[in-house]
């Protein structure tokens, strides 16, 4: 059923890397959102009304309140879907990022408001009158509710989009929340005993639980994220399959919004290489990257490095095992050295530790100057740390 939508309202429904075909399924879902979620609210709020059963009324609530949600991502897949300008060089993509977090705030906001409500009903022990139509109907939207949570997570995996992820999330958990209001229904019709104002506080609860997954996911992507471990390590691959390059490392990914991704990383190759040569080099691994959907675009910086000098090597050598004995998890690169006559000046390299190391960085600094000063001629250590995932 939710292929035979988008065949039928999407031309180059498989063309998901197009900005305009993903752009086309983002209004689809909204406006599916919103047709499924008003016809929902009005229901359950009759229902609400004739039975005073108040689960339902706040269930009919959060239906609304994910209508306005489906309205702010069919706002928002039009507008993310639009080109880069003047000024917004990198497009409008990470307004669906922003989408996302608003419809998990509004979620939030509505779900706040039910567990107070509920309390209200707890206290006061409303009377609730139930029928076998109210449990028909329960039963229809529950279905509704757990197809629209299966289609919108297709178009979120289909167009890996973490909006829609979020909304079908939330949609998965109204199919909880509309259950727990029917089991409320169920006992009042069976038992005669009125949990009415219980239910709307779990309903509250699953709801707030939704809400902050979704702030909790949106809001990562929003603070910019690192990149995930598959796509470092084809990169790493990719750039492997060539023989002059001696080590890559500071891959940076910048998240722009779905399909506009930014790299950068340093690449090591052997000095005598040559300008011309590493160029081509580096320009045919940034063209393949980008050829492989890796990355929307790799910019790579070159790091040359004298492969034949034996006392640099050596130098090296001495540094890294000296580094071990500090901590097994440590890695340099870029090693260079600065000579004047026949004495070394400087040793310049950049140390490479997780972002979660133990050692703060002024006290690691510490220790490997104290390490470099070690060497022939005492010289001076100029030094950088690299925080790496």
């Amino acid at each position: 059923m939710g292929k035979l939508l988008v065949r039928t309202f999407i031309k180059n429904y498989e063309d998901t890397g197009n900005p305009e075909v993903r752009k086309k399924y983002g209004m689809l879902a909204g406006g599916f959102g919103i047709f499924c979620n008003i016809m929902l609210s009005i229901l359950k709020i009759i229902i609400g009304i004739i039975s005073g059963a108040f689960s339902i009324v706040g269930d009919a609530v959060n239906n609304m309140s994910d209508a306005a949600s489906s309205i702010i991502t069919l706002i928002s897949f039009k507008i993310s879907g639009k080109p880069a300008d003047k000024e917004h060089p990198y497009g409008h993509g990470r307004l669906e990022y922003m989408s996302g977090f608003i419809v998990a705030v509004l979620v939030l906001a509505i779900a706040l408001n039910l567990l107070k409500e509920s309390i209200v009903h707890i206290i006061k022990k409303t009377p609730i009158n139930v029928s076998l139509v109210t449990i028909i109907i329960l039963s229809c939207t529950i279905l509704v509710k757990l197809y629209m949570s299966i289609f919108y997570m297709y178009i979120s995996r289909t167009i890996k989009s973490t909006a829609m992820r979020v909304t079908a999330v939330d949609s998965r958990s109204d199919c909880i929340c509309t259950s727990v209001a029917l089991i409320s229904v169920l006992v009042m019709l069976i038992f005669k005993v009125n949990i009415d104002g219980y239910a709307g506080a779990i309903v509250a609860l699953f709801v707030i639980k939704s809400g902050l997954e979704g702030a909790k996911d949106t809001t990562a992507l929003l603070l910019g994220e690192g990149p995930d471990e598959e796509t470092k390590e084809k990169i790493m691959e990719v750039s492997s399959e060539y023989p002059e390059i001696m080590e890559v490392h500071d891959l940076r990914v910048h998240d722009y919004g779905p399909g506009r991704t930014f790299a950068s990383m340093h690449v090591e190759v052997d000095a005598d290489l040559g300008m011309m040569k590493a160029h081509d080099i580096v320009d045919s691994i940034e063209r393949r990257i980008v050829k492989e959907g890796l990355v929307s675009e790799l910019t790579i910086h070159v790091d040359p490095v004298d492969a034949n000098d034996d006392f640099t090597a050596s130098l090296k050598k001495n540094v890294v095992e000296k580094l071990k004995g500090i901590s097994d998890i440590i890695s340099m690169h870029d090693f260079r050295v600065i000579r004047k006559g026949e004495s070394i000046e400087r040793v310049i390299f950049d140390i490479t530790v997780p972002y979660d190391f133990s050692i703060p960085d002024d006290e690691l600094m510490e220790k490997v100057k104290k390490i470099v000063e070690e060497l022939p001629g005492e010289p001076e250590a100029d030094l950088f740390i690299d925080k790496v995932l």
